[in-house]
């Protein structure tokens, strides 16, 4: 793998993108970076990372993009701790059992799996969502069971991509929790830095990290998450959603075509 300034640049914007736009709408990115990593430096005459060596890379990168927006977004007031607590907590556990378990799995599976979360995402973001976009949201009530339950079962998935599972937890949040939507993402941030801790742990001992590719990308989060959150907080609601919504649809769509043919 050569250390030339072309690849470096690559890597930097792959990662410059994806961390704005993680903390604009409230996900650790790997929505946009797991496909970015794998299809974008072989289209430029690189070499090509492995599925194993693209989720090590993405959790790492997602646990300092998160931490990165988290401070972007902690004067706010929009991060609500007993929802990031409620699913913060088994999202840890299950990513760090489908980082550490995804060893043992072909590539083909670990694309298969992000294809799956990816389009049950695309398929939840266009369902209607019935929480309140204003008001008071330091009281906010949810089905707290529900919201643990949600965070095992995708938490142990997106472990195995090294996602985090931010892609998933916000259309969960906004169709199943009724959360609004400016707290769903704030939130989700606290919530992905929390899963990114169980999936890196799990992918480090995995033994599919890549030291330098992981320090680009990491560097790369450090400036552009915070850009991205401030952007995020001057942006209307529903344009938001959609952007969102039009990321993981777009992945859902690039994904499956290369499984299926």
């Amino acid at each position: 793998m050569d250390l030339d300034f072309a690849w470096i640049l690559t890597l930097f914007v792959i990662g410059f993108v994806g961390s704005f736009i993680s903390g604009m709408v409230g996900i650790g990115g790997s929505i946009i970076k797991y496909p970015m990593l794998l299809y974008i430096p072989p289209a430029f005459g690189f070499i090509a990372f492995t599925a194993q060596e693209v989720s090590a890379i993405s959790a790492v990168q997602v646990f300092f993009a998160t931490l990165a927006g988290i401070f972007a977004y902690r004067k706010g007031n929009m991060i609500n701790k007993k929802l990031v607590i409620a699913m913060g907590i088994p999202i840890v556990i299950g990513s760090f059992a489908g980082g550490y378990g995804s060893k043992f799995l072909p590539d083909s599976a670990i694309n298969l799996t992000y294809a799956v979360l990816a389009l049950v995402a695309a398929i939840m973001m266009f369902m209607p969502k019935k929480g309140e976009e204003d008001g008071d949201f330091s009281n906010l009530s949810f089905h707290v069971p529900v919201a643990a339950v949600s965070a095992t079962l995708v938490g142990i998935l997106s472990g195995i991509v090294g996602a985090a599972g931010a892609f998933i937890t916000v259309p969960i949040m906004l169709v199943i929790l009724k959360i609004p939507t400016r707290v769903a993402i704030a939130s989700s941030l606290a919530i992905t830095f929390i899963s990114s801790i169980g999936s890196s742990v799990g992918k480090v001992m995995g033994g599919h990290m890549l030291l330098v590719p992981s320090i680009i990308m990491v560097v790369a989060s450090i400036i552009a998450s915070p850009l991205g959150a401030k952007a995020g907080q001057k942006m209307n609601i529903k344009v938001l959603q959609w952007i969102l919504a039009g990321l993981i649809t777009a992945t859902v769509i690039k994904i499956w075509i290369d499984i299926l043919f």
